[in-house]
């Protein structure tokens, strides 16, 4: 199973209104938990790879679901004009195509539609991340190397 079809799995469950979902198959393990179908809602996701001809266990304790840090500040409010630019996958957030090359984009830097951004490493693949709106960028929300969540906020975009 490759990261887009997880991908588009997500998606899925999440328009379909489910609360949770399993999938098992031969190499990977999959669990869907969504909240609700409020705008609120909380969605995690658990990928398991497999070695092929083990059996299938217990998830191992280590996949307990992590609860997102709550972010309800005055800054909030400042920040309803932007335009968030979200993770569309799980993995790890780089901000330079290499550790030689400089950067995609700082803090200032003027984006149009289909400008990378960013890459986010999944399953050793490199996924350069575009932008879909032109503007400006206010403020990187990830620091560079770090794990990052399926609709995680990475960017927060001025479209005037």
């Amino acid at each position: 199973m490759d990261i887009k079809e997880i991908q588009n799995l997500i998606k899925f469950v999440a328009k379909s209104g489910a609360s949770e979902v399993k999938l098992e198959m031969d190499d990977v393990k999959i669990t869907i938990r969504t909240g609700g179908t409020d705008s609120k809602s909380e969605s995690t996701t658990y990928v398991q790879q497999i070695p092929m001809g083990q059996p299938v266990a217990q998830a191992p304790a280590a996949l307990a679901p992590v609860a997102p840090a709550a972010i309800e500040s005055p800054e909030a409010s400042d920040d309803s004009k932007y335009i968030t630019i979200k993770s569309p996958i799980i993995g790890t957030f780089y901000r330079k195509p290499s550790p030689d090359k400089p950067v995609f984009v700082e803090v200032g830097t003027s984006i149009a539609e289909g400008d990378v951004l960013c890459v986010i490493e999944a399953m050793k693949l490199f996924n350069e991340i575009e932008s879909e709106v032109s503007g400006k960028i206010v403020k990187i929300l990830v620091d560079d190397s770090s794990p990052v969540e399926f609709d995680q906020p990475l960017f927060l975009v001025d479209p005037s």
